[in-house]
Parts: structure tokens; C-alpha cells; sequence
């Protein structure tokens, strides 16, 4: 606990601008606020460093760039190598982990240890890695790097602990999984084929031993060759040489026979009896031509070979063998079933498949159920068991980057009844058709923790579709998907050039969305400078979207200095050079050669049907100024309790009346400063003389000659209707801080001469507008590019009918803050360090049907613009954070608390002022990759993690931070990454994440009967370690491979102890142990013995020497 105590009277050298006079007249700078301020500030700071520590939570969607795919048939886990050499690991919805190979190498294959709880992933960089996945957290245990061959196919056979390496050269080695150490034995490629041959067999593409005899390894090489080896008599039992390239091998369940997959889309059927040619040859895509040859196809790159029991013909599953005259077509996964063939097209190409059965025997009937398939950016299951071959429901949400993702929002904390209401809407638009069965991937376990609150992602795509998600729980379900489009008109062939000029392609991108949990107020806003209002019913409605058309451009001319100006009264002009808006020329007029007045998207202005759930109810679009498209929007706020929506671009600032449908504002940032300018720019731009909005809502100046020092501002709130904003523009600005110089730039010698000031942040806020307000009211606070910030204060109607039909007066007062950079975020505490929460309205829906007994008024929550909570008097502090530094001011008197600067070699993207430990701070993140939090009020610094470089513009865009120490971004283009920076949540992590490995028992292997193995059906098994061990095979050559410990440290020694590897050796030294003991006791029993007999002699020859004498010669 920290106290703090600031004396603020007297602290006019902190205030960054001299107050203004009321709005009622003018008054001298300089004037002292009429402000209560208090004498000493007392604040408890519970926030240490020792509460924050930076950790990754979990990863959701579709691995990008996946590469390698691997699946525990009796633990029913899946795993998934990505080229960056990251694993993932699925299970049941919650059973969702994400693994790292620090070396970034991209996962060529990986092998389940079936049913032991651990994996082996082999990387491009030619090391093999070993993962214990009995913790929740899986870590490696062991690595094996190859230092003179490159690794190319690995086999790890059931229940064994000897895993057989493919390289590159042709070579074939053993690794030993227990100690991670080569074997002696290794199969060189020239003793594989035949001595006759000249030529380089390839590399290793398969490997596998027969299921009818484990002594017998079957090596495919990639030009065509294969060989059965005889481990046992190390020789080839017979060599195969086949003229098209082999890419995968599948063995028939009994072991007489096996399948081939080769580059000329043909599949090979292969009898042991007679390997002197293939029994089989098909082209299964591959039709014949008039000349009799067949037409020459795409290569089968992988092919399964399964048994059924219920069916006399088996399943034959592959991959690619397309005929190449079928251009255009998509990638397809071809399922023979007898005479039936069915090829199911994928939306993207296949990078892998597995075949699920229900044994792990190879040597039993396979019973398979289903069909895993990898493609490029997702990941599907098909049903084997229905003739329609369905697939299954994922519950996974592999489908984030459907349309690219642009920007997301992350709120905690939701009200609970949100969640379930968006499921029941979302779920009755969800696709059909697939498979009733259960998700076959149900491995591990998962409960809720006992710390969960509702959590929800909002992710904007490319597309223009919003899609929401549940995320509470570190899980992610999709719950509703809304598509913006529909709002507008297809654009006509003629037309499209219109947009396309703005906007190459996707020009309904969302950029930014505003959303208000507890009003379910929802705001998009589009790449084509387009801002849609949704708001939330459970019932459909036929309506119309209103429509209003913004015109926000503005020219400034070179700097005017004061000397110029000083006679010169501002907005006198009243000439074409004033810039006082006036109703723009008919849009039929405007000649096609120059697009004036015109938006980029058309709105549909017909009656509409919209579905339940979100319902479009205005579109505000900026428009087309003199042939020069609108500029994007920067910046959005909205207020339920206001009914207010505020939007700002490089060229200004709007206010929207959604409530009434007007437009209340609509201004330059310049006009906004008025003579307040701390740089003294002057607009000079004839375009100004059409600033106005769409229709009959048209903002015009008028001159009054009632107010010398203020300018009076009329807007038309409706047909007929004018209101009256006073404002004062007249402030000193003698006190302000202008040294600094302007974020990101490397070189500016005069800040003075920029032409556009970007508004970069808006926030509605009760707060203090002026230094002479005594109470809180209704403000919107401005933050531009240049680091000034703006204070706009309003009067909104408190009753119901008077804000629907009564006007909104906005004030701009050219109240002015300042800081380094940017200005990214506000946030504001009550005096006793408190977050002030913005007033919100709370959620009613509009088309619920008439109930007498429910009141349809509007229902505000902290909103009361006479007076505000008990400690309103006190003021409230408003923390400011831009690219360079946070500033905490004092408000009403706007004197400067606390400043620190965040940094200086970088700018921070994104900040928030978050709630974390029932506190409250400000998060930043840095264009370096630091996350650092600052405590509130005081700024101090809690947190400083060099966490991510910004590698790609995607993690700017999507980096966001919420409440409860949690953040996400985009960590690939399919990818969401959530991160935690709270030590709570840390600790209280292993509790969230689901279990990996569940002790079961490994089911056993079918009794084949006594007349199958009488008549040699039965496998035959035989010892490896006889073969592969120290002892026969010797040792490997040390620069082969070298061996490296894992990197885990006490974890990752906690992880042997518990892992398969562990296990194992346990076993191994308590059998050492066992047999050590009755080794001793052998012993001991032979000491007794040997003891006894020594007992027993001396005792005789005693007894001899004394037999013959008399008692007395004792």
C-alpha cells in the first residue's frame, strides 16, 4: 500500500492551457478556476509488480502453415506440426494445447508413443525431439540432433521403444526413445539394394515393419525401390524396382500384401508370394483414351489400405491422382470402398490424412470409423461409417480466418444473460448435414474452472461479417455472425469503379467496432468511411435504414503568422474564403466527370426484413469532395446513455444524434480550436463554402451580434428545427508546452506547418469541461495526431420526450491538453482512484410486442447530468495516454498530476486502462514487443516484459488488452493468441488448461485362434534390444548425432519422473533394485550357510578333542 499526496493549489505551471471564460460571456485568461479543489489528494495504490507476470493462455484456430499430422488411437489426442515449428495438440473442446520448438524449424513428421503419453516431432533442422505430455504444459525431455545426415521419414512401431529413421542419404537408423541415444545397427542404402545396381536408390520416403513378422522392415525409396530388410540375418529378403517415383506404402492387415502410391497418379498392389511385379496396377482417376494409353495424372501422394469386418471389400483412402486436363478443379480426397468410388472436393489442398481405426494393432482387422484431413487452412473430419460420408461438427473453431481477420475487440467481464441470447440467435443459422456421431478426437480432460466470467471476442474480417465468440474459459465457440454487407446494394457493373477506386478490393472491410455490452449497441465501422449502427432484438422487423451523408474535408493553407491575423478577427471573412458550411449543390448536378457530394456505397432504401439479433438502424457515410474519395475514419466512440455517436478522421470531427437521426457537429479540427490554436493554423479552402451533411440537415454559421467574443453555431436537429451552440473560443495559450516533437517522425523542423491533424481518439465521459464547472456533465474528449487533446461539452435533455424531440447543444470550449504523440486512450478515476464508468442506457428491445405492464421508457444507468455521484464535487482525474507518454490531469482545474514517458525509442500501439486485482492500470503495448503496465494514478512503472517484436502490421491491428489481466492478437492469419499479465491468473493457469494424458488401460490383442497361427497367420515377435542394444549392436558413431538434454529445468526433471520415459526407467531400476536385493540376500543366505557349516566343524572337532577326557582335567 502506497499513499499519495499532492497539494494542487498553486499548481498553474502544471495546467497545460490558462482556463476560459463561461459560456455565457466572455472572460479574461487567466481567471482562476471556479472549481472546488481539494487541499491534498489521498490515494491507496494496491498494485505491486509482484501482481503482474506475462504468460500465454491458450491459441485458437487452425495451426498456419500446418505441416505434419499425427493421432493417439487409444488416447484419442491429435497433434498438429506447423512449418514454424510449432505443435499443437487437440482433444476434447477444452483438451487445446500450443508447443514451441524453440528452434523455429519447420515439423516434417511426428509419432504418438501410443497410449505412454509422450510424442516425437522430427524438425527440418534434422533434430528428433521427444514430449512429455503428462503435464499440462507438455515440455521436451530429450532431443537428438543428426549432424551429417538429413533426416526424411521416421517409424516408431507399437509398443516399442526403438524408432527407425529414414535420412536422405538412404540410410536407416535406430534410436533408442528411452536414453534418446543412437543404436550401432543401422541399414546402409548399398547393402539395402543390389551390389549390381549404379545408380542412388533417394531417400528414405517409407518405413514400416510387417504386421505378419516385427523382424521384417519394409524401406521405400523415392525413385521406386523397395526392400524387405530381415533385421535378424541384417540382409533383404527380396528388392522391388518399380519405374514410377513411390510416395507412401500401406500394408494389408494380414501382411501378405501391401499398396503402393506413385508420382503418375497410379496405385500398385503388391503379393510377398511374387514381388516380381505388381498383382495390381490402377489409375483410379485416369480414363482411357482413344489410342488405348491412359491419360497421364496428378501424383497420389499418400494412400491407406484398411480393413472392416463388416465388409468383404476394404477401404482405399488417398490423396491427389486428379488427371491434369481437369484444370480449375479443387484439391479431393478420393474414399474406394469395393466398386464405389466417392471423391469429396476440399476448399483447400491437402497437406495430410489419417485414417481413424478402432485397434492399434496393424495386425488385426482395422474397423475404420473415420478420416482426419489436414488441408492448408483447415481441418475436417469425415464419417467412414455412413455410405454419404458425412463429416463432423468441429468443435474447435478452426474457422477464424473464413475471411481474413481485420481488427478484433475483447470484453470480460459481459453481462451473463449476453451469451446464452446470442447462442439461441447464432444457432439457428448454423449449417446442417452433418455426421450425428460424436467428435472422434475425445481425448483428455477438461472442467470449468472455478474463476470464469463471461468473456466474448469480436473479430471484423475482410469481408465485411462480424463474428462473435465465447471465450469464456480459455475456450472459443462462435455464437453469431453478422454480415454488414447486406446493408448495402450490390454495386451494378457500372458502378463498381466507384468504390474500387477507394478501395482495390473488399471494400465492405470492417476497420474499427465500438460495442456497448449493456445497451447491445453495436457499431461498425467500414474501410469505404462508413460507420452502421446495429441494434439487438430477439424478434425479426420490417424497416427502413436511415441514411446520412457526411461531407468531412478540409484544405489548409501555408501557416499565416500572428502579425498577419492580429486585427483580423476570426470567421469574419465574408467572402468566399470563410469557411462556413453551406447545403451542398444536388447530387444530380454534379457532372460524372468530377464525383462531388456522392458516398462510396450505396444503402439499401427499401423496406427491409431484418432477421433477429443484430438489425441495422443508421448508416453515416462520409462522402466525395471535388473528385477526391473520403478519408478513412481513425476514430469511433458511442454513448447508449447520450445517444451519441462521435467519428473522426484526418480531416475532423462529426457527432451523430442516432436517437433523432441528425447530424450535431460537423467541423475540421481547426474550427474546433478556433483562436485557441496552439500552432495558429488558419483555414483558407474554398471547399469549406459546401461543408455541410446530406439532405436537410445542413450545419450553417450565422453571425450574432449578441456574443463579441464567442461564435454561435446553428444546426438544423430536424425539418424546421434550429439550435444554438455557444462556444467559446477565445483562450491564452501563453502556458502551453510546445516543445516536443511529433511521434514517429524523424525530422520535423516546424509542427506548425501540418496541414492535417487526424483525430485519433474519442471518448464520451461525464467529466468537466471547463475550469468554472462545478459538477459533471456530458463531455466527448478529442485526441488528435499532434498530441492536443479537446474537451466538448454538451447538453443533453434528461426526459425522454424532450431528448427525443428537443435539440443536443454541443460546446466546443478549445480546451486544450497536450502531450507527446498520438493521443491513443482515456480513462478516468474518481478521486479515490476509482474507475468512473461511462453511463450507459440499459438494453430494451424495441420490437418486443406491446406489454401494458413493462414500461418502454429508457432506463440510464450513472447518467445525470444535474448532478452526479456524492464525491462529483471533488473533481475526477483523466488519464491521457498517447504514443510517447500517459499524463494524469486534475479536472475541473486541469492541472498536471503525474507524467511519465513510456518511451522514447518506440511508440506505444494500444492502451487501456483495465482492471486487474480489484485495481485499476494502464497497459501499453510498444512497437519494440514490450508490455508494460503503470500504475494508477501515480504512473509508476509495475511491469516492463520485452514480450513480441512487431514483426507484421497484423499484430498492431489486433493487439488488444481487456479486464482481468488478459490480452490477445493475431499471432498468425489464422491464428488468435490469448496472453494473460496477471500472477494470478498465472498461477491459477494449470487449473484452467485441460489434461493431455488419462491413465488407460491398452486394450488387447485379439486371440487369433489356434488354426490361423497353426497355419503361421499369427505376427511373429522377437526381441529388439537382442538386435539394437549396446550389447550386440554396439555404439553409434559420436559424430552421427549428438545427444542434447531437455530444456525444462526442474519442470522438465518433474516431467521425466512423470513421463513415459521415466516410467520406464523406474521399472527398469526396480527390477535392478529387485533382482540387487535377492542378489544380496543369496549372498547373506550363503554366509549363513557357510557360517553354520564353520559352526558346526569347530563344534565337532571340540567335541572330538574333548570326548576322551575325564571332568576333573577341565
Amino acid at each position: 500500500m502506497k499513499k499519495f499526496r499532492k497539494v494542487l493549489d498553486g499548481l498553474t505551471t502544471s495546467s497545460p492551457v490558462n482556463p476560459g471564460g463561461s459560456p455565457a460571456c466572455g472572460s479574461a485568461a487567466g481567471t482562476p478556476s471556479t472549481a472546488p479543489t481539494p487541499r491534498e489528494l489521498e490515494i491507496q495504490e494496491t498494485l505491486m509488480s509482484e501482481h503482474f507476470q506475462i504468460c500465454k493462455t491458450v491459441r485458437h484456430g487452425v495451426p498456419y502453415q500446418p505441416t505434419a499430422l499425427a493421432f493417439d488411437p487409444v488416447q484419442k489426442i491429435l497433434a498438429i506440426g506447423s512449418r514454424s515449428g510449432g505443435v499443437r495438440l487437440l482433444g476434447r473442446p477444452g483438451v487445446d494445447c500450443h508447443c514451441q520448438h524453440e528452434s523455429g524449424a519447420a515439423v516434417l513428421q511426428l509419432q504418438f508413443l501410443i497410449n505412454e503419453g509422450a510424442l516425437v516431432t522430427a524438425c527440418a533442422d534434422d533434430t528428433l525431439h521427444l514430449w512429455n505430455l503428462r503435464q499440462r504444459r507438455p515440455a521436451i525431455l530429450h532431443s537428438l540432433k543428426f549432424n551429417r545426415e538429413r533426416i526424411t521419414f521416421c517409424h516408431l512401431p507399437f509398443q516399442s521403444k526403438w524408432l527407425y529413421v529414414g535420412t536422405e542419404r538412404g540410410n536407416t537408423h535406430i534410436v533408442n526413445i528411452e536414453s534418446f541415444i543412437l543404436s550401432g545397427y543401422v541399414i546402409m542404402w548399398n547393402k539395402a539394394i543390389e551390389l549390381s545396381t549404379k545408380t542412388h536408390p533417394g531417400p528414405v520416403v517409407h518405413l514400416s515393419d510387417s504386421p505378419k513378422d516385427e523382424g521384417k522392415l519394409l524401406i521405400g525409396f523415392e525413385s521406386g525401390t523397395i526392400v524387405m530388410w530381415d533385421l535378424r540375418a541384417k540382409r533383404t529378403d527380396f528388392r522391388i524396382h518399380y519405374d514410377e517415383a513411390i510416395h507412401s506404402v500401406s500394408w494389408h492387415h494380414e501382411g501378405r500384401q501391401f499398396m503402393c502410391s506413385h508420382s503418375d497418379g497410379s496405385l500398385s498392389m503388391w503379393n510377398l508370394r511374387n514381388t516380381a511385379k505388381p498383382f495390381q496396377v490402377t489409375f483410379p482417376h485416369g480414363k482411357t483414351q482413344r489410342d488405348g494409353r491412359k491419360e497421364s495424372c496428378k501424383p497420389i501422394l499418400k494412400v491407406e489400405y484398411k480393413t472392416s469386418r463388416n465388409s468383404s471389400e476394404a477401404f482405399v483412402v488417398f490423396s491427389g491422382g486428379l488427371s491434369y486436363d481437369k484444370a480449375g478443379r479443387r484439391p479431393t480426397l478420393t474414399i474406394m470402398h469395393g466398386k464405389a468410388i466417392t471423391v469429396l472436393e476440399m476448399d483447400y489442398p491437402i497437406v495430410d490424412f489419417l485414417v481413424l481405426c478402432e485397434t492399434p494393432y496393424l495386425n488385426e482387422v482395422q474397423e475404420p470409423y473415420a478420416v482426419v484431413v489436414l488441408l492448408e487452412k483447415d481441418f475436417v473430419v469425415v464419417d467412414l461409417t455412413q455410405s454419404n460420408f458425412p463429416i463432423f461438427e468441429n468443435p474447435y473453431p478452426m474457422d477464424i480466418h473464413e475471411s481474413p481477420v481485420t481488427c478484433t475487440a475483447y470484453f470480460a467481464n459481459c453481462p451473463p444473460d449476453i451469451i446464452p441470447m446470442l447462442y439461441s440467435i447464432g444457432a439457428k443459422h448454423k449449417k446442417t448435414g452433418y455426421s450425428h456421431k460424436e467428435w472422434p478426437v475425445s481425448g483428455g480432460t477438461w472442467t470449468v474452472g472455478s474463476q470464469t466470467y463471461p468473456e466474448i471476442i469480436i473479430t471484423g474480417h475482410a469481408d465485411g461479417s462480424i463474428k462473435f465468440w465465447d471465450a469464456t474459459a480459455i475456450t472459443l465457440q462462435m455464437l453469431y455472425k453478422l454480415k454488414t454487407s447486406k446493408v448495402f446494394e450490390k454495386p451494378k457493373s457500372g458502378d463498381v469503379g466507384r468504390s474500387a477506386e477507394l478501395v482495390e478490393e473488399d471494400p465492405y472491410a470492417v476497420q474499427m467496432i465500438s460495442w456497448c455490452p449493456q445497451s447491445r449497441i453495436f457499431c461498425v465501422v467500414g474501410i469505404s468511411a462508413h460507420v452502421i449502427l446495429y441494434r439487438f432484438s430477439k424478434h425479426d422487423a420490417n424497416t427502413t435504414i436511415t441514411s446520412l451523408e457526411v461531407r468531412l474535408q478540409c484544405e489548409m493553407e501555408d501557416v499565416i503568422s500572428p502579425s498577419d491575423t492580429e486585427n483580423t478577427p476570426y470567421f469574419s471573412d465574408p467572402s468566399g474564403h470563410s469557411p462556413q458550411p453551406q447545403p451542398p449543390s444536388p447530387r444530380s448536378n454534379t457532372p460524372d466527370s468530377v464525383r462531388d457530394s456522392i458516398p462510396c456505397l450505396k444503402v439499401k432504401d427499401r423496406m427491409i426484413r431484418m432477421p433477429p439479433g443484430y438489425q441495422a438502424e443508421l448508416v453515416v457515410q462520409l462522402l466525395w469532395v471535388d473528385g477526391e474519395p473520403p478519408q478513412q475514419i481513425t476514430s469511433l466512440d458511442l454513448n447508449s446513455a447520450y445517444g451519441l455517436l462521435a467519428l473522426g478522421n484526418c480531416n475532423g470531427l462529426a457527432i451523430v444524434d442516432y436517437l433523432q437521426k441528425t447530424i450535431l457537429l460537423c467541423m475540421s479540427t481547426l474550427e474546433l480550436y478556433g483562436s485557441a490554436d496552439p500552432f495558429q493554423r488558419l483555414t483558407r479552402s474554398p471547399r469549406k463554402n459546401r461543408q455541410s451533411t446530406s439532405g436537410t440537415h445542413a450545419p450553417c454559421v450565422s453571425e450574432s451580434h449578441e456574443c463579441s467574443n464567442a461564435v454561435c453555431f446553428f444546426v438544423t436537429a430536424g425539418p424546421g428545427r434550429k439550435l444554438s451552440l455557444p462556444t467559446d473560443l477565445k483562450t491564452d495559450f501563453g502556458t502551453v508546452e510546445n516543445s516536443f516533437s511529433r511521434s514517429r517522425s524523424s525530422s520535423v523542423s516546424s509542427i506548425d506547418r501540418e496541414t492535417k491533424e487526424a483525430v485519433t481518439t474519442l471518448q464520451f465521459a461525464e467529466s468537466y469541461g471547463r475550469k468554472s464547472d462545478t459538477l459533471p456533465t456530458p463531455c466527448l474528449w478529442v485526441g488528435t495526431s499532434l498530441g492536443l487533446v479537446l474537451i466538448i461539452p454538451m447538453s443533453i435533455p434528461t426526459d425522454e420526450q424532450e431528448r427525443q424531440e428537443d435539440p443536443v447543444t454541443v460546446a466546443p470550449t478549445g480546451t486544450v491538453l497536450m502531450l507527446k504523440g498520438s493521443v491513443l486512450r482515456f480513462g478516468f478515476l474518481d478521486c479515490g482512484g476509482a474507475l468512473i464508468n461511462s453511463p450507459y442506457e440499459v438494453w430494451r428491445d424495441q420490437h418486443a410486442p406491446d406489454d401494458s405492464d413493462r414500461p418502454r421508457k429508457r432506463k440510464l444507468v450513472n447518467f445525470s447530468p444535474s448532478s452526479s455521484q456524492e464525491a462529483s464535487g471533488d473533481g475526477d482525474l483523466a488519464v491521457v495516454c498517447s504514443e510517447r507518454q500517459a499524463k494524469v490531469f486534475f479536472m475541473p482545474s486541469q492541472a498536471c498530476l503525474y507524467v511519465h514517458n513510456i518511451t522514447e525509442s518506440s511508440f506505444v500501439l494500444r492502451a487501456d486502462v483495465v482492471s486487474v486485482c480489484n485495481s485499476v492500470c494502464l497497459a501499453c503495448f510498444c512497437a519494440n514487443g514490450h508490455i508494460m503496465t503503470l500504475s494508477l494514478p501515480s504512473l509508476r512503472p509495475l511491469l516492463d516484459v520485452s514480450y513480441l517484436p512487431l514483426t507484421d502490421m497484423r499484430i498492431a491491428r489486433t493487439f488488444c488488452f481487456t479486464n482481468g489481466g488478459q490480452a490477445l492478437y493475431l499471432c498468425s492469419p489464422t491464428e488468435i493468441q490469448r496472453i494473460t499479465y496477471s500472477q494470478e491468473m498465472c498461477d491459477n493457469l494449470q487449473e484452467m488448461l485441460g489434461e493431455l494424458f488419462t491413465p488407460i488401460e491398452t486394450p488387447e490383442a485379439q486371440n487369433r485362434g489356434f488354426l490361423k497361427g497353426f497355419f503361421g497367420g499369427n505376427a511373429q515377435t522377437f526381441d529388439r534390444e537382442e538386435l539394437f542394444g549396446e550389447a550386440a549392436a554396439g555404439k553409434a558413431s559420436r559424430s552421427l548425432a549428438q545427444h542434447i538434454p531437455g530444456q525444462g529445468g526442474m519442470e522438465g526433471m518433474k516431467a521425466a519422473a512423470g513421463g513415459v520415459v521415466g516410467e520406464l526407467a523406474r521399472a527398469r531400476i526396480a527390477l535392478d533394485e529387485r533382482g540387487q536385493r535377492l542378489g544380496e540376500l543369496e549372498e547373506r543366505t550363503a554366509l549363513m550357510m557357510t557360517s553354520a557349516d564353520t559352526f558346526s566343524k569347530h563344534a565337532h572337532e571340540l567335541m572330538l578333542k574333548c570326548k576322551d577326557k575325564k571332568w576333573y582335567q577341565f
